[in-house]
Order: C-alpha cells, then sequence, then structure tokens
C-alpha cells in the first residue's frame, strides 16, 4: 500500500473531546490523523504507532476545551510514525517522565516503577534514548519515596514479569495522563500539552532520523 503524504488543509479543524463516528459530528486529534492518513475514519489508525496513539487520545479528552487547540499542528506530524515495537517504550517512558513530578503519591509510585523498568528495557534493547533516559532517572531523584518503593517493587515483581507489552505501555500512558491532568499545578493542561508534543519528538526522531530540530516547549510551572 502506498504511503499518502499527510497535508493540512486551509481550513483547520476544532477538536473535541471523545469519539466521532462522522466527520459531521466533530473530531478528535486521532480522527483527523485518520483522515490525514487517508485511512477509515477511526480514532485507532493505522498510521501511528499504537501507544503513542493512546497518548494523543487521551491528551485529547483530558486537556481544556480551551486549550485543545493547540494540539492540531502535531496532527499531521504522528502520520506515519510507526513501526518498532520500541516505539511504545519511549512514548511510555516519556509520558512517565513528564508526569511523574507532579503526580499524586499513589500515581507516582505507579510511574516511578513504569520509568524504572523502561529505562532497563531500552537499555537492554540499545534504542537510542540516552538523553531520555538521563532525564527520566533525575525526575526519579526529585521523588525518593515514590523511586524507593518503585525500586523494592520492580526487583520483586521483575522475575515473575520480565517483559513490558504493548497493553502495559499504554497504561503507564493512562496512569501518566491522568496523573498530569489531575495534578495540583497552576497549568495541568500546560503539562498535558507538552507530553503529547515531546512524545511526538522522541519518535519523529526515531523514525525521521533527518527531520529537523524542534524548538522544545518551555516547562510549565509545578507550584
Amino acid at each position: 500500500m502506498s504511503q499518502r503524504t499527510p497535508f493540512i488543509p486551509d481550513v483547520m479543524p476544532h477538536l473535541s473531546a471523545g469519539r466521532h463516528r462522522t466527520p459531521r459530528r466533530g473530531a478528535c486529534f486521532m480522527e483527523f490523523a485518520s483522515y490525514l492518513a487517508g485511512e477509515r475514519w477511526s480514532d485507532h489508525p493505522a498510521c501511528t504507532d499504537r501507544t503513542l496513539a493512546s497518548l494523543a487520545r487521551g491528551v485529547n479528552d483530558l486537556v481544556a476545551d480551551g486549550r485543545r487547540d493547540e494540539l492540531v499542528l502535531l496532527i499531521p506530524r504522528v502520520v506515519g510514525l510507526r513501526g518498532a515495537e520500541h516505539l511504545g517504550l519511549v512514548v511510555a517512558l516519556r509520558a512517565a517522565t513528564v508526569a511523574l513530578p507532579i503526580a499524586s503519591m499513589e500515581r507516582q509510585r505507579v510511574l516511578a516503577a513504569g520509568v524504572i523498568s523502561l529505562c532497563a528495557l531500552l537499555e537492554t534493547k540499545q534504542v537510542p534514548s540516552h538523553a531520555l533516559r538521563e532525564e527520566a532517572h533525575r525526575v526519579l531523584d526529585e521523588v525518593p519515596d515514590a523511586a524507593r518503593w518503585a525500586r523494592t517493587h520492580v526487583t520483586a515483581i521483575s522475575p515473575r514479569y520480565p517483559h513490558l507489552d504493548t497493553i502495559s505501555c499504554e497504561l503507564v500512558v493512562a496512569t501518566a495522563v491522568v496523573g498530569a491532568a489531575r495534578a495540583c499545578v497552576p497549568d495541568p493542561d500546560a503539562h498535558l500539552i507538552r507530553m503529547l508534543s515531546l512524545a511526538v519528538d522522541d519518535v519523529e526522531a526515531l523514525v525521521r532520523p533527518g527531520a529537523p530540530a524542534r524548538e522544545p516547549l518551555p516547562q510549565p510551572a509545578l507550584l
């Protein structure tokens, strides 16, 4: 099947939360991506890595209505970002790294365990992710109680569950998205938008290594 070139139409949509049976009822992030890719209308198109698409749906649904259209320019970039299994690991690690410092303690523990496991797996698989893994370890240092619990938990459970599958990555992503959306910080939407934007940057760097680097979004306030 030939790959279609993604494009941005003259009139951009206003995104809305949830699934839409037809374009007349509106569009979420991934539904519009399916349109740009020339696929059947769906919020689960084949054009994007499954875990990245899961993150995009979560951010689309939980970001405030007044901020959702800030995601529009990311939509054409996710078309064609798919392929290797390790892409989902990178997406999950990025989501967890952004959410970990601001999430509630209960979610911090889950996210810290995910960060530790994902970093180890990416290193074992030799996936180019050194900068992201270093950032993740710095974030772990910011939440020592959660990191201590997570290291004990991962040590106990790893022999029984040695691999992180796609479903596990999507669970980490879901925890990260909800954790950021419900965080007690001045602008949780900024963290959600940054989470998706950085994840797209990370996957794009692996799938399209020749793409020009983009200016990073500013770090939102934590307090």
